[in-house]
C-alpha cells in the first residue's frame, strides 16, 4: 500500500512540473530547456530559506517566484535579444547552475536536516508522511489545473493560446506576441520551480544537479497523456497530464526493479522510453491510415 501511495505521490509531484513543460511545449510551441535550471532553483531557494528560518509555506512561495524570474530572463533573451528558443534555455540553465550553488552557500547540495517542511506540518495534523505528500501533491495539482483553466478562459489566456497557434495572425490582431511569450515562460518556469521546491522538501535536501532529465520527465508525461486520452478541453488535458506523470513514474519504478540492473544504464532506459513515447503519436497515425486502407479495399 505504501509503495502504491509513494508512486502516486511521486507522479502527482512530477505532474506539476509536466504542466509547466506543457505550457511552453504545446501552448507556446517552444522547446524550453530552462526547466533543467528552474527545477533545482526552486529546490535551492526553498531549502536555503527554510534553513534561514523562513516559514516553509513562505519559502515555497519564494521558490515559485524565483522560477518566474528565471522564466522572465529566458523570455527576455528569446523575445528582446532574438536568441533562438532552444539556445535561450541552454544559456539560462547554464547561468542558473552557478546561481543555484551561490543560493545554497557555495555548496553543490544542502540538507534540510530536522527543519520543518510543508509535508511535516501536514503530517503533524495526524497524517502519515506518505499521506501528507499525497494529499498536498493532489491539492497542488488540482489548484494549478483550476487556476490555469480559469486563466485560459480569460482574454489573456485566449491571447496566450493564439500566440502559440498562429503568431502572424496574432500580430495582425494587435497582440503583443513578445509579452505573451514572456508571460508563458514565467508561468511555466514558476510551476517547475514550485515542483522542485516540493521535491526538495520531500527528499530532505537540494542538489544542484537535481534538474538533470527534468525535461525528459515532463515531455514523457505530456505525450503519454495525449496518447492515452484524446480530444480534451484545456482543463481535462491539464488533469490528464497528472495521469501521464503517474504512468511514467510507475514505468520508471518497474525499470528499477529489474534484477541486477546496472544503475549506470538507468538514463539509457529513460532515453529509450522517451523515444518510444515520442514515437507513439506517429505510430497511432500510421496504424489509423493502414486501417482506413484495409477498409477501403
Amino acid at each position: 500500500m505504501n509503495f502504491v501511495l509513494y508512486s502516486l505521490s511521486e507522479g502527482l509531484l512530477w505532474s506539476i512540473m509536466a504542466i509547466g513543460v506543457y505550457l511552453t511545449f504545446r501552448i507556446l510551441d517552444i522547446a524550453d530547456m530552462t526547466a533543467e535550471g528552474a527545477f533545482p532553483l526552486g529546490a535551492a531557494v526553498v531549502v536555503s530559506q527554510i534553513q534561514a528560518g523562513t516559514n516553509p509555506w513562505s519559502a515555497t512561495l519564494l521558490a515559485l517566484l524565483a522560477g518566474m524570474v528565471a522564466g522572465l530572463v529566458s523570455g527576455m533573451l528569446h523575445t528582446k535579444m532574438k536568441i533562438p528558443a532552444l539556445l535561450t534555455g541552454i544559456v539560462t540553465l547554464t547561468g542558473l547552475y552557478s546561481i543555484n550553488i551561490k543560493i545554497m552557500g557555495s555548496v553543490p547540495n544542502l540538507s534540510l536536516g530536522d527543519s520543518s517542511t510543508v509535508f511535516k506540518q501536514l503530517a503533524s495534523l495526524g497524517l502519515t508522511n506518505e499521506g501528507a505528500v499525497f494529499s498536498l501533491s493532489l491539492a497542488c495539482l488540482l489548484l494549478v489545473c483550476l487556476v490555469l483553466t480559469l486563466l485560459m478562459k480569460t482574454e489573456i489566456g485566449l491571447v496566450l493560446r493564439s500566440t502559440g497557434d498562429n503568431i502572424p495572425m496574432s500580430e495582425a490582431n494587435g497582440v503583443n506576441v513578445d509579452t505573451m511569450k514572456i508571460v508563458g515562460y514565467m508561468i511555466s518556469n514558476g510551476l517547475i520551480a514550485l515542483c522542485g521546491s516540493l521535491f526538495a522538501q520531500n527528499d530532505g535536501f537540494s542538489d544542484v544537479t537535481s534538474g538533470t532529465g527534468t525535461i525528459v520527465v515532463g515531455l514523457s508525461a505530456v505525450i503519454i497523456a495525449e496518447v492515452l486520452i484524446h480530444d480534451l478541453t484545456i482543463g481535462g488535458r491539464l488533469l490528464s497530464i497528472g495521469i501521464g506523470a503517474i504512468v511514467y513514474r510507475l514505468i520508471i519504478l518497474n525499470i528499477y526493479e529489474i534484477p541486477n540492473l546496472d544503475q549506470n544504464l538507468v538514463r539509457l532506459f529513460n532515453a529509450i522510453l522517451l523515444a518510444l513515447v515520442l514515437f507513439a503519436p506517429e505510430l497511432q497515425k500510421r496504424l489509423k491510415i493502414r486501417g482506413l486502407k484495409l477498409r477501403n479495399e
